[in-house]
């Protein structure tokens, strides 16, 4: 894919994966629409990042999981660059606890930001990609939704569901030249899992065949990958040091 002049928009852009993938787009000569839900600052930190390292950027305040937010969101990015090219659906968050402890809000509200808010962006963007006849949709899911994990039953349903959202919007929409990849990040050292108790996170390590926690930039990297071909399509990119192997 030829990058230049290309517009990309990245929800959950403020901080973490979403900021490592701004990061990793912005050297590419596009322009970034950032969204964030509630954190301005840590989202102008990014904007700072990517227009030091020569983007054009633009902040979009808006909560993906509210259907009129999200369409919202996408129309604010078209009337700002005039397309969308590029969509990552990054926003996420957790709720974890034991299944017998897990409250309906805390199962909904995983389901309606990680799920609900990958569909209503996809939905929303994927007007003007078919118009255009180009789209790049890049989905960030997780090994939660490939393996399960304990605690996560919220999480892992909402990414599993998010797979297999991306394969089959990859078939709807291969027709007008736009792919649908998912990436699936393992251990990643961001300020999620900074909120993991010690002993568990140095357990969850030594599980890793690499020996380590990903890298931010590394999960960038592979959705940029992604985003790059246009010949890879309804796939979900493992990327976590070997912890899941199929």
């Amino acid at each position: 894919m030829e990058w230049k002049g290309r517009v990309v928009l990245i929800t959950g852009a403020s901080r973490g994966i979403g900021r490592a993938i701004a990061e990793c787009m912005a050297d590419r000569d596009v322009a970034i629409a950032l969204n964030y839900r509630s954190d301005e600052m840590q989202a102008r930190v990014t904007l700072e990042h990517i227009v030091a390292k020569g983007a054009d950027g633009a902040l979009f305040q808006a909560d993906v999981s509210q259907s009129d937010q999200a369409k919202a969101l996408v129309d604010d990015v078209l009337k700002r660059f005039g397309r969308i090219d590029v969509l990552v659906n990054n926003a996420g968050i957790t709720r974890d606890t034991l299944l017998l402890r897990m409250s309906d809000e805390q199962w909904l509200q995983v389901m309606e930001t990680n799920l609900n808010g990958a569909f209503y962006c996809t939905r929303a963007a994927t007007k003007a990609m078919m118009k255009a006849r180009f789209g790049r949709i890049v989905n960030i899911a997780s090994i939660a939704g490939v393996a399960g994990n304990a605690g996560q039953a919220n999480y892992s349903a909402a990414k599993a569901g998010l797979i297999g959202f991306t394969k089959a919007v990859a078939r709807e929409l291969a027709s007008r030249n736009i792919t649908v990849n998912a990436v699936a990040p393992g251990l990643v050292d961001t300020d999620m899992t900074s909120k993991m108790g010690r002993a568990a996170y140095d357990t969850l390590i030594q599980s890793v065949p690499l020996g380590r926690a990903g890298r931010p930039e590394e999960i960038g990297e592979a959705v940029r990958f992604l985003a790059s071909s246009d010949y890879i399509t309804g796939q979900t990119l493992v990327v976590d040091g070997g912890l899941v192997m199929e």
